[in-house]
């Protein structure tokens, strides 16, 4: 019998796997597909809730944490695996947000660095935007990784930690009996644990036994986002307008995103959505006009009330524990969620107050 088993292995999974390892357990990580292939893999990176005011509190709190453990982490994975996640502060310049006023009555209240600036201002932050671009508010520390890089380095990392990833190995049941959690069951057979943790991101819902007539209130909602090949430095601050980002890489391309689509689990693609996003991205920064689009793509996020996971352990099943529902925000507040699902796991004290994202409470708000 496993100590731990992590079912999911995208970013949230797999940094939980690694945490837990990191506390001398055992652990076994089920994925369905690929390891890092889902909307880990498909989301920007940016390390901040796009207009983080509109976000309840719990949301903000996760994100403030994990920031301020981001260059850290990143450092550390880099030395120990030889892969870069490139955790680069290239600044969010937020452009003509409506509410504006709010915005900065939050940062005040947060002691979160948010500069107002003036049409011209924008453009000595970012000269790539166009002659006519208005103003905005400036968040000069808000940093991005590049999350494709990031997940590579966890699933080498868990492998150097002793982790066993088994790709390919799709979760149907969680077993469990008398109140207690037993393992997993799939098509490949069982497995049976002490603990298990359900990290499966928009397909969680599936995977989490409540009482007749209640589900885990976590939905798929498709994001598409497209890719620009560059030169290097055309772009180099994030930007924000109307939803839209504008994502800098180093070497040069650019990711733009993203819609929001309820359309269940359907991964496709669209052209209207290629052309608005095109047409969001160019209007911005006249000079992608002339770049090529190199990928389009589709990701499903795990849609939850508010955008608060639900993070801890089941209300009736001693041993089952959730870290999942993150929406739009997974990478932000990965290190945060997982060192508080780790924490509870494993009986210390958590670094972060769960109440916020237990699954009882969760369901109530939902």
């Amino acid at each position: 019998m496993q100590d731990c088993i992590v079912v999911g292995g995208g970013l949230i999974g797999m940094l939980s796997a690694r945490m837990l390892a990191g506390s001398g357990r055992r652990v076994v990580l089920l994925e369905r597909g690929e390891p890092g292939q889902e909307a880990s893999w498909a989301g920007g990176g940016i390390l901040s809730p796009l207009y983080p005011w509109r976000y309840p509190q719990p949301v903000n709190a996760l994100a403030a944490w994990s920031q301020q453990r981001y260059p850290d982490l990143c450092a550390e994975l880099h030395e120990e695996t030889g892969i870069d996640p490139e955790w680069t502060q290239s600044g969010l310049l937020m452009v003509a947000p409506e509410d504006a006023a709010e915005g900065l009555a939050w940062a005040r209240a947060q002691g979160v660095r948010m500069e107002q600036v003036a049409p011209g201002e924008a453009r000595a932050i970012e000269p790539a935007l166009g002659a006519d671009a208005p103003g905005g508010l400036w968040m000069p520390e808000i940093a991005q990784l590049r999350n494709p890089r990031m997940l590579k380095a966890l699933r080498h990392s868990l492998e150097l930690r002793g982790v066993e990833l088994r790709a390919g190995y799709p979760v149907e049941e969680v077993l469990h009996g008398q109140g207690r959690v037993q393992g997993v069951r799939g098509p490949w057979g069982e497995l049976r644990a002490e603990q298990v943790l359900v990290c499966g991101g928009a397909w969680s819902a599936r995977l989490v036994p409540l009482a007749q007539g209640e589900a885990l209130p976590v939905t798929p909602v498709r994001g598409q986002m497209i890719l620009y090949r560059a030169r290097p430095g055309l772009l180099q601050r994030i930007l924000l307008h109307e939803g839209r980002y504008l994502i800098p890489r180093r070497d040069g391309h650019i990711v733009v995103g993203s819609t929001m689509e309820r359309v269940g689990y359907d991964k496709s693609v669209t052209d209207d959505a290629r052309a608005a996003l095109q047409q969001a991205a160019e209007s911005l920064v006249p000079a992608l006009a002339g770049q090529p689009v190199v990928r389009h793509w589709a990701g499903l996020r795990p849609g939850s009330p508010q955008g608060v996971p639900f993070i801890g352990p089941h209300p009736e099943i001693d041993g089952l524990f959730v870290n999942s529902g993150h929406f739009r925000n997974g990478v932000v507040m990965g290190p945060a969620s997982c060192a508080l699902v780790a924490s509870l796991m494993n009986g210390v004290e958590p670094p972060l107050n769960e109440k916020p994202y237990q699954l009882r409470a969760g369901l109530q708000k939902g």
